[in-house]
């Protein structure tokens, strides 16, 4: 069976034609949808397909549909499953939407307020705090315990909980119970360590966060991380 082509469609009834000549908020839900979709599949053109997503989803149940979720839907696939996401992400980002109960992490105040409970602690303590791509914390780990050495700070279990949380950037951050803020020589090696290994990874490392009871260093606003 060939493919249905929204070419087929009379021109004036066709969703692209009728944007460039009404404007997007006159199109109906399925014939945005259709726009994004760009082509159909054998036997169904590009705005059928729209309308029976719409039957089955709603459009704030599209809107939670993960890649998997939405590629995996008869007439979409992988490659129009990106677009939708990227479509969606960016508007959120543009109108600067998001899950309003994630933190946003911009600064080593923000951090501290997510490790605060590191100050008073008489042993070293080590965290990982996971942040999507608009720096909204997704998961918090502690990962360590003990006097921190190279042998003790494993990239590969923390990069492991990134990908596992879907995490575009980290952050770290650790506490010195002598009340010296100043990064020690294994705070260097470690930092530098798990720099390089987000690298490899394409996970960006943002800082690394030493936290006193009084007093906080940052790698980043040292210059020290790019």
């Amino acid at each position: 069976m060939d493919r249905v082509s929204i070419k087929q469609i009379p021109k004036n009834d066709r969703p692209r034609e009728r944007l460039a000549e009404k404007g997007a908020p006159n199109l109906k839900d399925s014939e945005l949808l259709a726009i994004l979709l760009g082509t159909g599949v054998e036997g169904k053109s590009a705005l059928d397909i729209s309308l029976q997503i719409l039957k089955k989803y709603s459009k704030r149940r599209i809107l939670r549909l993960s890649f998997r979720d939405l590629s995996g839907i008869k007439g979409i696939g992988p490659a129009k499953a990106c677009v939708i996401l990227a479509s969606q992400e960016f508007i959120k980002r543009a109108l600067d939407l998001g899950e309003e109960t994630l933190p946003v992490i911009k600064s080593a105040k923000d951090v501290v307020a997510q490790a605060v409970y590191m100050r008073d602690k008489t042993r070293e303590h080590f965290m990982a705090i996971y942040l999507n791509g608009r720096n909204q914390m997704v998961f918090k780990k502690p990962m360590f315990v003990g006097t921190l050495n190279t042998n003790l700070v494993h990239p590969r279990e923390i990069f492991a909980e990134a990908l596992k949380q879907n995490a575009a950037c980290v952050i770290f951050a650790h506490n010195h119970p002598s009340g010296d803020p100043e990064p020690s020589k294994n705070d260097f090696e470690i930092t530098n360590r798990l720099v390089e290994a987000g690298k490899i990874m394409g996970i960006d490392v943002l800082d690394h966060i030493i936290i006193t009871k009084t007093k906080v260093f940052s790698f980043k606003e040292k210059g020290l991380i790019a």
